[in-house]
């Protein structure tokens, strides 16, 4: 029986030693992470239009249709513009690129809208007693992607410009749905019409310039977006490919009525594979005075 009194020895020494990486690795995550949040909340800057600070439905006149009943639908007249958004989200991601393996996640968000920028702070369940931690953001014109592992061992870690920086600027364009306002012609997107139930916008943040596609519902509001290619993968494995998603369970939080569900795909040469399946469980704007 001695055997077993060692396996059960050990199985408890690992356990604890487990705890406390846990606990060093989230610790030092936390300081991390509020590091970056403070510069992107230092990077802020007043709208892009001078005295722009309410939603006046006549910067709507010119816009295609299905945009101006977009924002006549989820914008009330003279609301204030939102200058930042904290989201606090949980759902499910697939973590192979080739295979199933989705697992569960909660996070908190938070987004600038000028100048434009975000920081994703998420916890993915791995395994029994073993996380994740991820952050994803654009701050200041630079892109980041960091996942490791009880927040100790990296095993995803990319930053800098170019397509990185390109690609979280993109995500922050197409979850503008979440803060609408950001959309508006005053706050720098351009809109071309291209049916009655889809537009094409763009965006500029520095040297980056975007273009998506966003579909409409018959109801009026933000049904898709589609980006024609965006950086997949890393380092020397990148590879460009379209990306999307799609919103669904649209309410009312502060007034403003936005999805509170989302999924992300790419689109690969041999179909579409979604690996992003999140519900909005919380929040909250500040507003432009």
């Amino acid at each position: 029986m001695n055997w077993l009194l060692g396996i059960g020895i050990g199985a408890g020494l690992l356990g604890l030693a487990i705890l406390g990486l846990s606990r060093y690795g989230a610790c030092r995550w936390k300081a991390r992470t509020r590091v970056l949040t403070r510069k992107l909340d230092a990077a802020r800057t007043i709208s892009s239009a001078a005295g722009s600070a309410r939603f006046d439905a006549r910067e709507l006149v010119g816009l295609p249709a299905p945009v101006q009943r977009y924002f006549l639908a989820v914008l009330k007249v003279d609301q204030p513009i939102i200058t930042a958004a904290t989201l606090e989200l949980c759902g499910r991601i697939n973590l192979s690129a080739t295979a199933q393996r989705w697992k569960p996640f909660i996070s908190r968000q938070r987004v600038v809208t000028h100048r434009p920028g975000f920081v994703w702070d998420a916890l993915v369940f791995m395994f029994p007693s073993v996380t994740a931690s991820v952050v994803d953001s654009y701050v200041a014109g630079r892109g980041l992607l960091h996942a490791a592992v009880l927040g100790v061992f990296p095993v995803a870690n990319m930053s800098g410009g170019g397509e990185i920086a390109r690609g979280e600027f993109m995500r922050f364009f197409a979850e503008a749905a979440w803060y609408p306002s950001a959309l508006l012609p005053s706050q720098g997107v351009q809109w071309a019409a291209v049916d009655d139930s889809s537009a094409i916008a763009t965006l500029a943040d520095g040297p980056i310039t975007l273009t998506l596609l966003f579909k409409f519902s018959a109801a009026g509001l933000i049904d898709s977006f589609h980006a024609e290619a965006r950086g997949a993968g890393s380092g020397k494995d990148m590879v460009m490919l379209p990306w999307e998603g799609r919103w669904s369970n649209y309410q009312v939080r502060e007034g403003i009525l936005v999805p509170l569900t989302g999924e992300v795909a790419w689109v690969h040469p041999d179909g579409r594979r979604p690996y992003f399946h999140g519900t909005v469980t919380s929040l909250k704007y500040e507003w432009a005075q």
